[in-house]
């Protein structure tokens, strides 16, 4: 569904998806292997695209958006609010100097993580999905993509 708002909206060049399948904490390889995915991914789109990544921590959903040219990341948790850390923090910002490397490119010293503190936020232990897809849609709805400073 929310692919097809991004081709009605002709917005396909500046939003894509990561399969939650493939980076996820549970079944879905080792950091390193994580990594190297989200890195393939970022350089098979358009330049500057952004990438909205679900991503479940074993029992518990959460939103990061990558714009791995700007090295960028946004994240969303609807439970917590606070920034990530530990493994996924590593997978993401790997997977950022790998796709510079591919590249041939040099990265910034620290890539820059926003922790979006404003979002609307669950209020029980099983909602996060639902709150994820809500986030993604609102972002893909926003032509100026103007998430970040709402």
């Amino acid at each position: 569904y929310l692919h097809e708002v991004l081709k009605r909206a002709k917005m396909s060049h500046m939003v894509s998806f990561v399969d939650p399948s493939q980076i996820g904490a549970v079944g879905s390889g080792n950091a390193t292997e994580r990594s190297r995915f989200l890195a393939n991914r970022f350089t098979t789109t358009d330049k500057g695209q952004i990438f909205l990544v679900p991503y479940n921590a074993g029992n518990h959903w959460m939103l990061t958006v990558v714009n791995p040219e700007e090295e960028t990341i946004y994240f969303m948790d609807p439970l917590r609010r606070r920034l990530v850390s530990g493994e996924w923090q590593t997978v993401v910002e790997n997977g950022i100097k790998i796709y510079n490397a591919q590249r041939n490119r040099s990265g910034r010293k620290s890539i820059v993580w926003q922790n979006m503190g404003g979002i609307p936020a669950q209020q029980n232990v099983k909602d996060c999905g639902m709150f994820i897809m809500r986030y993604m849609k609102e972002i893909i709805e926003d032509k100026n993509l103007g998430f970040a400073s709402k």
